[in-house]
């Protein structure tokens, strides 16, 4: 109640991306303080152990919302049970120019046409390398550079990967972003199968082994998407993450949405549950799915928990839901489990003592 009524009095006035950046400020100051333990830690229920990590929750942060790892810890206090950051890319990069981010109050969605803002992988690197272990599960959101071709893409996410891979739970590579001109012709199989490989081959020159999660678009047509399920399935990745913004326009109420840039929030919600059964459907249980697009509260993780996801992911829910929502969320969804007479399909509950 007291996070709406600072939105409607102050933070709907300044610029979404100040009001975003004050907000992390905040929260962060807030975690050093710690005032964020009040939270408490989520509902043992919750815990889900996949991709070889234990998650206290399988609600999580989408990347977008920690561009630069500067607050990750601090969320994960909030009782987010991982967190994406990034988009990184191998060198430092301003993104597209401002204002980039709108509020499209009305349809509870924004529209951002950011292009991957960030500081670059070597300060990324060493924002995470003095994180604590054994907390929040910390996934790396890896991307191609605006200024690169796509015949560079490759070595682009090869030379992130080595900068961060070390200091990451997982990694996923967004071949979606409608933000980077030709990002998404990667989501080919053909380039998904070369990026797929030579990032694999970056790993293994580490002597690492790290968790590769893919993620794609909503825009996809249906035989795409079992395109992609089909040759995730028989490269053995780990994972995909469905879905990320969206071009389309339709069905909008705001007015004078800019053409560029992707819209999140409720507008993606059916199109990304569609996408998720469908993998589902074609991949069985060889994935890990990890649904993200309209997430608004508990009954919709809920949903996608059961549709076949294993794990959630949040952003513009959470921005407009505030610091409360993801312990408001884990709250209602561990009631909801306990009230179920078993785990929805996709989740493996962790052991618990």
């Amino acid at each position: 109640m007291l996070y709406r009524l600072l939105y409607t009095v102050v933070l709907r006035r300044i610029p979404p991306e100040t009001a975003h950046g004050l907000a992390a400020r905040g929260v962060r100051l807030a975690h050093r303080l710690g005032l964020l333990r009040l939270a408490g830690r989520p509902d043992p229920v919750l815990a889900v152990d996949a991709l070889g990590l234990h998650f206290a929750s399988p609600l999580g942060v989408a990347a977008g919302v920690d561009k630069d790892a500067s607050w990750f810890e601090a969320l994960g206090a909030l009782g987010f049970g991982s967190v994406e950051v990034g988009t990184v890319t191998p060198l430092a990069q301003a993104g597209n120019p401002r204002p980039r981010v709108r509020r499209l109050t009305a349809d509870r969605a924004l529209q951002n046409s950011m292009g991957f803002p960030n500081p670059g992988a070597d300060a990324v690197a060493a924002r995470i390398a003095r994180r604590r272990r054994g907390g929040t599960v910390l996934g790396v959101n890896v991307g191609r550079a605006k200024g690169s071709s796509s015949a560079q893409a490759a070595e682009d996410y090869r030379a992130t990967v080595r900068r961060l891979a070390a200091h990451a739970d997982y990694l996923a590579l967004n071949v979606s972003s409608p933000n980077t001109p030709g990002l998404r012709d990667l989501q080919a199989v053909e380039p998904l199968r070369g990026l797929v490989a030579a990032v694999r081959e970056e790993l293994a020159a580490l002597g690492l082994e790290r968790p590769v999660l893919v993620k794609i678009a909503p825009d996809l047509a249906d035989e795409d998407v079992d395109a992609i399920a089909d040759l995730a399935t028989e490269l053995g990745l780990d994972g995909i993450i469905a879905t990320n913004t969206t071009v389309d326009r339709s069905g909008l109420t705001a007015t004078g949405v800019p053409p560029e840039g992707g819209i999140s929030g409720a507008p993606l919600k059916a199109r990304s549950l569609a996408v998720l059964e469908r993998l589902r459907a074609r991949a069985g249980d060889a994935l890990v799915l990890v649904s993200v697009g309209g997430i608004e509260d508990a009954e919709d993780a809920w949903a996608r928990l059961r549709a076949g996801a294993t794990l959630v992911q949040a952003y513009t829910g959470f921005v407009y839901g505030g610091p409360g929502w993801a312990r408001r969320v884990n709250r209602e969804l561990a009631a909801k489990m306990r009230a179920a007479e078993a785990p929805p399909a996709g989740v493996e509950p962790a052991s618990r003592a």
